[in-house]
Parts: structure tokens; sequence; C-alpha cells
């Protein structure tokens, strides 16, 4: 690959590692402020319960689905030079699409109670009317995400990143907003409506995701038309590819519902410390492992489509093992310093997240982290086929790691309850990954597998190295410091966090690890390069 297309993929990840970690920390907030007006109880069981549907909706039939197959079609014809075929299979999708969702919401607003007793078979009666209440308010939201991914698929297809990720800050600040606003009383103007305020600010955010988009897209030339041409050829091949995409990126989302389903029969609040615990460890997934996989995923598709084999086999190795460089060792310190990073990020003073549900929430993160790294590099693995048009092969792994969870999940929750379940995900994530791999290695048959395994290893050991110094320093500071202020928590994991990076770095440079060059290009490209129209992708 040469020096200048790494240099613009790590460019492009690293503006969009940026602002997803304000959009992360956006989200954090808006998590905060419900668990410090809520707690961690039958109310937010049924507020996380209600995104389920919803989410279904949106992840496979736009957010992943169908950006995942129409970027590589759409892309095609850019690269060819057929840029009016390509938007009337854009105007034909778009159309399709939306009647397609328009039957999905309504159906979904009509059959929602017996959705919601189907994947909360265990909740009360009293759980499943809020739940039901909470998700035909969010059913809103699903046109306008819908909107906003299509949106997004055609500006990274002319490789504009900035419009996409501001609307997910304006999303996420949206709920806040409208949480602050609309639980509480005002005189006059509404009476409160409690959590379902934060749902209303759902609709609210995704409509600003997609508003944000408009103006970028009306500057490259918009050109939609009232066209639904099924006979299209690239309808067709869109079609061909959007099926089993769909199946594939279903996997999480039915591991999701498979999880929810036996939390709901837990104690209270348990499915709320999942959901929590789970978001947690997707923090470093959607920052580093998102961005990455996104920002290579162009270029996978020029090289597969101008068949520069090795081009694409030295992008996908080296977008796949700078996933697992970065996300691996966050896992780990994730995992040793679970407690005090749930008890300094929910637990505060006068809220109604109590230290129990710290505990109870530490223990499904510290059961999330092992699959962690596994998660991440699906998203780059699956996106490596789709560059291929080679969607069979992620619905296979995809179905196996379904059947997978389902068994584990079974066979943990009652010994080992919400861990059980955690554990469950992780291991179901790892195998998806592993048979990814293979398959890998099976479709390019000239792939070594060697430098993965070597880097895989090195990274493993680093990490391990790392996280017994991160786990002394915090034992360490614990007994030398027993204030449990906000400040000396937030010094402990900073100081842990320093401590662990430096460990690993001084590994990685050790052993002179090629990851740790693109990782570092990634992080500080984005900020020392000129202030110059070059590489501008408004």
């Amino acid at each position: 690959m040469e020096s200048s297309q790494k240099k613009t993929i790590a460019k492009a990840a690293g503006f969009m590692m940026f602002t997803i970690v304000l959009s992360r920390f956006l989200g954090y907030l808006r998590e905060l402020f419900i668990s410090y007006k809520f707690g961690q109880n039958i109310i937010t069981d049924a507020y996380n319960a209600a995104f389920s549907i919803p989410d279904f909706l949106y992840t496979v039939l736009v957010g992943g689905a169908l950006s995942s197959a129409f970027i590589p079609v759409f892309s095609s014809y850019l690269a060819q030079e057929r840029e009016k075929e390509g938007w009337k299979v854009a105007s034909t999708v778009f159309n399709l699409l939306m009647l397609v969702l328009f039957c999905a919401v309504t159906l979904g607003i009509i059959f929602t109670p017996s959705l919601v007793k189907l994947l909360v078979k265990d909740f009360s009666d009293e759980a499943v009317r809020m739940t039901v209440s909470l998700t035909r308010i969010m059913f809103a939201q699903v046109l306008f995400m819908c909107l906003a991914g299509i949106s997004t698929g055609i500006l990274h297809s002319y490789k504009h990143f900035t419009a996409p990720a501001v609307g997910g800050l304006l999303y996420n600040l949206a709920i806040i907003l409208g949480g602050l606003l609309l639980a509480v009383p005002v005189e006059k103007l509404w009476p409160g409506y409690g959590i379902a305020g934060f749902s209303f600010g759902v609709v609210f955010g995704a409509m600003l995701q997609f508003a944000v988009q408009v103006p970028p897209l009306r500057r490259i030339g918009v050109r939609y038309s009232l066209t639904l041409d099924l006979r299209d050829p690239g309808v067709k091949k869109l079609g061909l590819l959007l099926v089993p995409i769909f199946i594939s990126l279903s996997v999480s989302q039915f591991n999701l519902f498979i999880t929810q389903n036996l939390a709901s029969g837990l104690p209270d609040g348990m499915l709320t410390a999942l959901r929590y615990g789970q978001r947690i460890m997707y923090m470093p997934v959607g920052v580093f492992a998102v961005a990455i996989a996104v920002a290579i995923f162009p270029a996978l598709t020029y090289q597969a489509t101008q068949r520069k084999t090795e081009d694409f086999r030295q992008t996908a190795s080296m977008g796949l093992r700078s996933v697992i460089f970065i996300v691996l060792p966050i896992s780990v310190i994730m995992a040793v310093l679970s407690e005090p990073l749930i008890r300094f990020m929910y637990e505060w003073g006068g809220g109604k997240f109590t230290h129990k549900d710290t505990l109870v929430t530490a223990r499904a993160l510290l059961f999330y982290c092992p699959g962690l790294f596994a998660y991440g590099a699906i998203h780059v693995l699956n996106r490596v086929f789709y560059a291929l048009h080679d969607t069979k092969t992620t619905v296979l792994a995809g179905f196996c790691a379904i059947c997978m969870n389902i068994l584990f999940s079974l066979l943990l929750v009652k010994p080992m309850q919400h861990e059980g379940l955690a554990l469950a995900y992780s291991l179901a994530g790892i195998a998806n990954v592993f048979l990814l791999i293979l398959f890998w290695k099976r479709k390019l048959k000239n792939i070594s597998l060697r430098l993965l395994t070597q880097s895989f290893g090195k990274v493993l050991l680093a990490s391990a190295l790392m996280g017994a110094a991160v786990w002394g320093v915090s034992r360490l500071w614990g007994n030398i410091f027993t204030e449990a202020g906000k400040i000396n928590q937030g010094l402990e994991l900073l100081v842990c966090a320093v401590i662990g990076v430096a460990v690993y770095a001084a590994a990685a440079l050790f052993w002179r690890m090629e990851e740790a060059e693109q990782a570092r290009r990634i992080f500080l490209k984005r900020f020392r390069r000129k202030q110059t129209g070059e590489g501008n992708h408004n």
C-alpha cells in the first residue's frame, strides 16, 4: 500500500476517532443523567428494552446492512466515472427503503405489545406497559435515522466524513437536552414525562442527525429522482449483497435479544447493568475499531474493484492488526479497573445509582471485556468480505456465533446470572472472529497468518505486562489513599492508565511493532496537519 494512501487512511481514521470520542462522551453524559435520576431498576430496564426494536430496524436495514452493501456498489460507479448511473441506483434504493420502513414502523407500532412480550418474556406487567409506551415513542426515530444512514453512505463514498460525524454528536446532545427539559414538570408548559423525556430526545436527535448532512449533500450535487427501477443491474447487484449482509449484521442484534430475553427473568436492574457494561465495552470499539474499519473501507473497495490484490491484503492486514493493537490492551485496563471505573462514572453523591449497582455493573463489564477485541476485529473483517462482494461468508460465521451465544447463555445464566450472559456474549464474538479469519485465509489463498499470529502474541504479552502493572498500582493507590472523593477516584484511574500505556508502549517499541507506527499516525496526523484545504472533508 502506498505511503500517501496510508496517510489518507490514518487522517480519516484520526478525524473520525476524534468526533466519535466526543459523541461517546455525550453518550456517557446521557447515561449519567439517567442513572443519577432513576438509578438501576425497573424504570431503566424498561427504557433500555425499549431501544431494542427501533435499533434493530435501523442497524440491520440502514446503519449496517444497507450502508455496507451500498458503499461498495455506489463507489464502484464513482470509480468507473458512471456517477449518473450510480445516482439512479441510489434513488431506487432510497425510495424502496422508505416504503419498506413505513410499513415496518406502522406494523411495529400496532404490534408493539406482542413484540415486547416476546423480547422480555419475564418482565412484570408494569415493566411491560412502560416498555411498550417508550418503544412506540422511539419508533419515530427510525425514519430519520434511516435518512441519516443513507446520507452517511453517500457522503462516505465521496470521502466526506465531517457531517456524519457531527450528526452523532448532535444526536446524543439532543437526547440529553430532551431528557433534562422534558423529564421534569414545567408549570403551564408540560407536566413532566419522566424517563419518556429522554425517549422524545431520541426522536429529536435523529432529526438533527439527518438535517446536518443535508448541506454537504447539496454541495456534492444530489441527483435524486422518483424512480423505482428494480431491474437496474446495480439495484439487482445491491439486492444480492443486501440479504446476506442483513443476516450477518443481525448477529449482534439477535445476540442482544437473547441476552435481554434471559436477563428479563433476573432481578430488577440486571438488564440495565448488562446494557451499561456492554456500552462501556463498546466505547473503544466505536472509537477505534469502527473508525479504522470505516476509514479503510473505501480503499478496500477501490483495491478490490481495480484487482490490486497485494494492496488489498496489506490494507486488510494492517487494519485488523491495528484494531487489535489498540483495542486489546484497552480491554485489559477496563477489566482490571472495572469497579473503580464504574464507581467513578456513575456513582455520584445524591444520585440513585448505589454502590451495589456499581458492583453489579462492574461484574458485567469484567465478563464483557474478553470479547472486546473480537467485536472490534469483526468490523474490519466483515468489511474485507463486503469489499470483495462476498457476503455468504459473514452470514455463515454470524449464524455460528448466534448458535454459540444461545448455547453458552443457556449454560451460564443459571450458575453465573448476568455475568454468565456477558461471558456468553464474549465467547460468541471470539468464535465469530476466529471463523472469519479462517474464511479469509481460504478466500485469499496466498495470505499468511504468521504475521497476524505473531502480532497478536506480542500484543497479548504486552497487554498482560501492562495489566499486571495497572493492578499493582491500583492496589497500592487504594492502600495509600483512602479518601473516596471524585478527585481521588479520577486520579487513580488517570495514574493507572498513564502507567499502563507507558508499559505497553515500551513493550511495543521494544518489539518494533509496525502497528505502533500506524497507531501513531492515526492519533497524531489529525493534529499535526497544516491548516490548508488538503484533506478537508467538509
